[in-house]
Order: C-alpha cells, then sequence, then structure tokens
C-alpha cells in the first residue's frame, strides 16, 4: 500500500512519525547531542529538513548549538545545504555572531564564495550585522569583498546601509 501524498506529492508522515521527527528537531534546537547521537548512528539522515527547509545543521547552528553542529558534520551533515529562504548555515551564523560555529563550518568545507538566491554572502551578513571578528574569519578564508549581490551592492553598501560601520571601514570602497 502506498503512502497518502500531500499536494505537492509528499508523503504524508502518519501521528507517531511525525511526533518522532518533530522530537528529532525539538533535539537539535535545543542542543541535546547525545540523545541525538544513537539515531545518526542508526541512520537518521543528517540532512534531515523541516517544514521551512531547515536542515539539522542549519538549526543547530542558529541556535549556537556547536557540539551539535559538530555532530552533525560527522555524520555527513551537508554545510552548503540552504533552506527555502535560501539561507546556508553559514549565513545564518554570520547574521547571529557564533565566531566557533563559523570557524568549525569553514573547517568542514563551507564556502565562502556560496550565494543564496538574491546573491547575498555570508560575508555580506557578517557586514550588514557588524560582525567585524566573522567579517575578518570570511575575509581570511578567501570571501570575495568586491562580490555584488542581486540589486547591485556590495558587502561595504550594505554594511553602509545598515548602519554597520565598523564592517564597513574595513572593507574596500
Amino acid at each position: 500500500m502506498q503512502p497518502d501524498r500531500d499536494s505537492q506529492g509528499r508523503p504524508v508522515l502518519d501521528d507517531d512519525t511525525l511526533a518522532q521527527v518533530q522530537r528529532v528537531f525539538a533535539l537539535v534546537r535545543a542542543g541535546e547531542s547525545e540523545p541525538l547521537r544513537p539515531l545518526l548512528e542508526h541512520g537518521l539522515p543528517p540532512n534531515l529538513r523541516n517544514q521551512n527547509g531547515d536542515s539539522l545543521l542549519m538549526l543547530a547552528c542558529y541556535h549556537g548549538h556547536a557540539a551539535t553542529a559538530a555532530l552533525l558534520l560527522s555524520h555527513g551533515a551537508d554545510p552548503a545545504l540552504r533552506n527555502d529562504r535560501g539561507q546556508s548555515p553559514l549565513d545564518g551564523v554570520a547574521f547571529k555572531g557564533d565566531t566557533a560555529i563559523v570557524r568549525l563550518l569553514l573547517d568542514h568545507g563551507a564556502s565562502v564564495a556560496d550565494a543564496g538566491p538574491d546573491g547575498r554572502t555570508a560575508l555580506m551578513f557578517a557586514a550588514m550585522f557588524n560582525r567585524v571578528e566573522i567579517l575578518e574569519m570570511l575575509l581570511a578564508a578567501g570571501a570575495d569583498p568586491n562580490v555584488r549581490d542581486s540589486a547591485g551592492m556590495t558587502a561595504r553598501a550594505l554594511a553602509i546601509s545598515m548602519g554597520a560601520m565598523d564592517t564597513a571601514a574595513r572593507l574596500p570602497v
């Protein structure tokens, strides 16, 4: 018997399965690595995504849980996987300002050159939200400060537009 499908053709989960999936996402948002570990070891997909396209790694990073992010990466989570808004985990932590997780993502292959559909890079997010240390980490990792987003704005121009003068001062004119 085939499972029921939603309007987009995806299988509809039964209540028990849905509750288990919600539990997994709650563990990640709370940074509960130890209960998550055996699930990953028994085949839980590390790139599982929620209804917004947020991966487990995106949520661990966004909520500042470096140990959980490291666990997910060690089980094959993709640091380049973008959510439905086109944001990557590196974009999210550049916005949030967590240098330890930026380092973790860079060490696991996150690209400083990748951009979302709007053309914005992690460097642009760091610049816009005045994340000086992250901006410098991304530049040291090879981020190009001259890249333009889909509106033609560079990281410096975006920083100025947001009043982020510390980061703007560190970027080329």
